[in-house]
Order: structure tokens, then sequence, then C-alpha cells
């Protein structure tokens, strides 16, 4: 049977249910396709014949559930054993658009969702190939720019990976050839930019192309930061500014203190209450000789 031949019988099989067809009506159509049908997951899928037989497990003749039971675990075991010899679909049926056979394509690992938990995603874990470029330097970086993109991250291993080739060949045009020091400085630097986890919108910035690669590889250290980073940066930078522009208390010079380390007489100092109002003030005294500090 064809895909067009097998929707027929679906929808036949369909009406047949749910018009209340006698029993025996159902079991002549679920034996044509228990005999007619070569299953393959595509075909399964494309003309939802094993969903329509499936729903006829529960039905109340105990004839009708128990074949389509039979037939359902049949088809479910040639699938299985498909995908376990790694075959793409073999002897699939001819599609309702152009009547011809047409085999289906091989899934890659990079079409399916990764199954990895995301903070241990890395090509390798999620099988992806990284010899694109036939240059064991460049592919080896490739790697680094897929595991640093991949990182906490649910996108499918394809669209991962066409952005690290990206990445990659943007950073070779800018700092290449792989030779270079240049290029594999910032290689590394990118890697450890998208692999801090106090930075997770660089990540999606880059694999959304919010950030091209072409931007992202001539970014600056301070235009890689997070938003977070970069405004903590900036209280940081206020408070000593605001500390350096308070007024420095006034030394004074006095030329009778001497220094006890280098016996000199050229020594500042301050004065400040720290004990109690009826006692004198303590001086803090710094030799400008030695540099030598002291209170007394």
């Amino acid at each position: 049977m064809d895909a067009k031949e097998i929707e027929f019988k679906a929808k036949a099989l369909t009406k047949a249910a749910t018009s209340s067809e006698p029993p025996a009506n159902i079991i002549n159509i679920l034996k044509e396709l228990q005999k007619g049908v070569r299953p393959t997951e595509d075909l399964l899928r494309s003309t939802r014949i094993g969903i329509v037989v499936n729903k006829l497990k529960q039905h109340k003749a105990q004839d009708v559930a128990r074949l389509s039971s039979e037939i359902v675990s049949k088809w479910r075991s040639e699938v299985n054993k498909q995908k376990s010899n790694g075959s793409p679909n073999p002897h699939r049926s001819s599609t309702p658009r152009t009547g011809t056979a047409s085999p289906a394509p091989a899934s890659t690992p990079g079409d399916r969702k990764s199954t990895v938990p995301p903070e241990k995603r890395s090509w390798k874990a999620d099988g992806v190939d990284t010899n694109v470029t036939n240059n064991k330097v460049r592919d080896s970086c490739l790697g680094l720019m897929y595991d640093g993109l991949s990182f906490m991250s649910t996108e499918l291993p394809k669209v991962v990976l066409a952005k690290a080739i990206a990445v990659e060949a943007a950073a070779f045009t800018s700092f290449g050839p792989e030779t270079k020091e240049q290029y594999k400085t910032k290689i590394r630097s990118l890697f450890q930019n998208l692999k801090n986890k106090s930075n997770p919108q660089l990540r999606q910035r880059v694999l959304s192309n919010e950030v091209t690669p072409e931007k992202f590889v001539k970014m600056t250290h301070e235009e890689l930061k997070s938003d977070e980073r970069r405004a903590l940066d900036e209280k940081i930078h206020k408070e000593n500014m605001d500390k350096a522009m308070v007024a420095q208390a006034e030394r004074s010079i006095s030329s009778s203190l001497q220094c006890g380390k280098c016996g000199q007489r050229k020594v500042t100092y301050t004065e400040a209450q720290t004990r109690s109002a009826d006692e004198p003030m303590t001086l803090f005294c710094t030799c400008l000789n030695c540099g030598k500090s002291w209170k007394q």
C-alpha cells in the first residue's frame, strides 16, 4: 500500500468505528492494513494510521481490540528495529503528492533536541560532528565555540553548530590564520565569556543574532560585560571617586619630633582626640625620610 491508499483506509476505519458499523467491517479493514502496510516511522506519522488503529485497542468488540493491539505492537517493533539498525526508513511508501517512492532523509543528532542537561552540554555530549573546516586547529576552536554557546542552552544542536561555525569563521577572518596566537587568544576569550554563569544574556544575544558573529568577535572587554557587572563596576568607580575628593586632614611638619628608625627630624603629624576629653590628643606621625609611621 502506498501512503494515499493508507490514508483512504484510515478514513474508512474511522468512519466504521464512529458510525457503529458491524465489527466484521472494521476487522476486514484492519486485516488489509496488517497485510499491506510496510511500516516506517515517517509513513505512520504522515498518514496518522498508527493513531487511528491504536484508538481501536479500546473498542468494545474484543476481536477488534485484540487485532488492533497485535497490529500496533508489530508496527512498533518493526520501527524500533529500524532505529536500532540506524537505517533511514527503508521501503518508504510513495507520497500522495507525487505518487513516486521517495526515501526518507536520515535523522542526524543535530536535528533532535539534546537530551543532555543544559549545564553539561558540549559538542561531544550532543554527538555533533565538528570536522567542518578540515583544519585540526580551526575545528578544535569551532568545538570550543559550540561548548560555550550550548552551555545552559535548550537550542537544537544544529542551531548551535551553525552559530559556532559562523563565529569561528568571523574570528578566523579578523584574527587568523589559525597559526597566529591572536586568533587562539580571541577564541579562548570568547569561550570564557560565553561560559560565564553571571552573563547568560551574552549567549542568548549571540544565538538569537542580536549580536552578529562579526560584531561578537570584535567586542571589547567592556562591551562583553553583563549589564549587572557594568552597573557594579560603575558603582565602585563612583565610590572611589567620592573617596578621592574627600578633603584629607592637614598634616603639619615638626622638627622637634624625631624618627626612632632613621633618627631624622623630618616628621609630619596629625592630631586626633582618641581618648577622653581631659587627656592629651594623640599624634599620628610619619617620617618623611624613611616612611616609618607611629603614634604617641
